[in-house]
């Protein structure tokens, strides 16, 4: 009994000596391998590209890029339809200027319709009611510099529509990123983070590209809304002062232009001129 338990003691001290020595020869083994040239590097952190954000917003990410490019083109061409040598051509107003001191109004009237500007299109405009008096001329000149503005000005509000919308876009996507994160709440809980960081970023993007594309378009729509402004007090400065001393007196009755007139005498009229008015 007593070797039995002598030789039990022993080789329990061995197996214990052996249970600790095998951790420590293992991380001595180790050592060598890490500190070596051989050892693996470590995975570089993937750094996400622009397109890879864009895609993470989701699918409003589609309407906000086309609003976005509908944006740039809006700011463009409304930037160079009011600027002054497309609204008032200097070489267009000196033409008025030199054919109105020549007299010359129905080779004006056919100068200014083969050339539409704005400038132009007033003086066109304004040379067709000359016939009519002062007074419905100088109406006619307002009349149709308002319609070129209105003209430009709907072009503007396009960019009010897009500041407009575009946060609500965003808005749509940060709602359908919600629901998203609080489904994969459900589904796997707390623990998983992937899913849950990956709807959050979802949320983050999509609310981020509807700002920025509407505070711009807020931007530019009031900058271009001023300077159409100061632009169209200057087309009615210059038309006006072409019209400043027509001698309305020897156009009465007169019709300069092309429009066709619809409005004919009573058809009694020119039936029998003395029968009396029967209505």
């Amino acid at each position: 009994m007593f070797r039995s338990l002598a030789a039990f003691f022993r080789y329990s001290l061995v197996a214990c000596a052996l249970w600790v020595a095998c951790p420590v020869t293992i991380v001595s083994a180790q050592e060598p391998a890490a500190a070596g040239e051989t050892a693996p590097a470590k995975k570089a952190p993937h750094k996400k590209t622009l397109f890879d954000t864009i895609k993470q917003g989701g699918i409003v990410m589609v309407p906000i890029g086309i609003m976005s490019v509908f944006t740039i083109f809006l700011v463009v061409d409304i930037y160079l339809r009011t600027a002054s040598k497309r609204l008032v051509p200097e070489e267009e107003v000196e033409k008025a200027r030199q054919l109105f001191m020549a007299g010359d109004y129905v080779n004006c009237y056919q100068v200014m319709k083969a050339n539409p500007c704005a400038f132009n299109n007033c003086v066109k405009y304004g040379l067709s009611f000359v016939g009519k008096g002062k007074e419905q001329t100088e109406e006619a000149l307002l009349v149709e510099v308002g319609r070129e503005n209105n003209r430009l000005q709907n072009r503007i509000n396009y960019l009010s529509v897009i500041g407009v919308c575009a946060p609500m876009v965003g808005l749509v996507g940060t709602v359908v990123g919600m629901m998203g994160a609080f489904a994969s709440l459900g589904e796997s809980g707390a623990g998983d983070t992937s899913k849950l960081s990956e709807h959050i970023g979802e949320v983050l993007v999509a609310t981020a590209s509807g700002l920025f594309i509407a505070i711009p378009a807020f931007m530019f729509f009031y900058i271009l809304r001023n300077r159409l402004t100061a632009q169209m007090h200057w087309l009615e400065d210059e038309v006006t002062s072409i019209f400043r001393n027509m001698p309305y007196d020897h156009f009465q009755g007169l019709e300069i232009g092309e429009e066709v007139t619809y409005a004919a005498l009573p058809n009694w009229i020119e039936a029998d001129p003395n029968a009396p008015l029967a209505l």
